[in-house]
C-alpha cells in the first residue's frame, strides 16, 4: 500500500484548520463560539459588485493566463504608478491569495537550509509554507511592551548569516494589527541593500515608502 510523502508527514497541521472541527463540536453542543482563528469579513459585501458578478457576461468560463489577466496587471501598474512605483506588466503574476504567493516565492527564490527573517508573533501557515519548500524560518520577536513594533534594525543584522535569504514583513502585522512605521522600513532596506530579499505583504500600499526602485522587494 503505497504512502504519503516523508514531506507531508512533517508539514504541519494549520493551526486555524485545526480548530474548527473543535469549534462546530462545540456548537452542536449548544455552545456560543467566538471565532478568533481566522479572519472571516463581518462587512457586507458591496451590492454594486455582487450585481456585477451576476449579471456580468460570460459565455464561456475559460481557464485564465498563469500570469493573470493582462488588463488587470495593467490597472495594478496604474495602481502603484499613484505611489511612484514604477512596475511593468510583465513583472506582476496575480495569485490566488498571498498564501499561493508566498508559496512560489519560496520554490522560485529559495534553495534547501536558505534562511528567511519573520519578525513574530507571525502568520502560523509561515511554518508549513516554509517546511515544504525546506527553507528555515528564523523568528525575531517583537515585544507586547513596545505594542509589537518591529524590533530594532541592529537586531536584524545580527539575525543575518550566510545562509539568509530573505526577510519578510507584513505590514500591518497579522496577527498583532502593528503597522510599522515608515523610518523603521527605509532603515530596514538601507541595511540588506539588494543583497537580500524583502518580501513584504501590504494591505495599504498608500503607507509604503517607494523602495521598490533600489531595493530586492516582492509586493505580496
Amino acid at each position: 500500500m503505497p504512502f504519503i510523502s516523508n514531506r507531508g508527514k512533517k508539514v504541519p497541521l494549520s493551526p486555524f484548520r485545526k480548530l474548527i472541527p473543535l469549534a462546530e463540536a462545540a456548537k452542536a453542543k449548544g455552545k456560543k463560539v467566538y471565532h478568533l482563528n481566522i479572519g472571516q469579513p463581518d462587512i457586507l459585501t458591496p451590492a454594486a459588485a455582487v450585481a456585477a458578478l451576476q449579471n456580468a457576461s460570460i459565455p464561456i468560463i475559460e481557464y485564465s493566463p498563469a500570469e493573470g489577466i493582462l488588463s488587470y496587471r495593467k490597472r495594478l501598474v496604474d495602481y502603484y504608478r499613484r505611489f511612484n512605483i514604477s512596475v511593468d506588466p510583465s513583472q506582476i503574476i496575480v495569485t490566488t491569495g498571498a498564501s499561493e504567493g508566498l508559496q512560489l516565492l519560496m520554490y522560485a527564490c529559495f534553495n534547501r537550509g536558505d534562511e528567511v527573517i519573520i519578525p513574530e508573533p507571525f502568520y502560523a501557515n509561515y511554518n508549513g509554507f516554509a517546511q515544504i519548500a525546506d527553507v528555515v524560518i528564523r523568528p525575531i520577536t517583537c515585544s507586547i511592551e513596545t505594542g509589537f513594533a518591529l524590533p530594532k534594525v541592529e537586531d536584524f543584522e545580527r539575525m543575518i548569516t550566510p545562509r539568509t535569504k530573505a526577510i519578510c514583513i507584513t505590514n500591518p502585522n497579522n496577527p498583532t494589527g502593528c503597522f510599522y512605521d515608515k523610518a523603521t522600513l527605509v532603515q530596514l532596506g538601507q541595511l540588506v541593500k539588494n543583497t537580500i530579499y524583502i518580501l513584504l505583504q501590504m494591505k495599504y500600499i498608500e503607507n509604503f515608502v517607494t523602495m521598490v526602485t533600489r531595493f530586492s522587494l516582492f509586493l505580496i
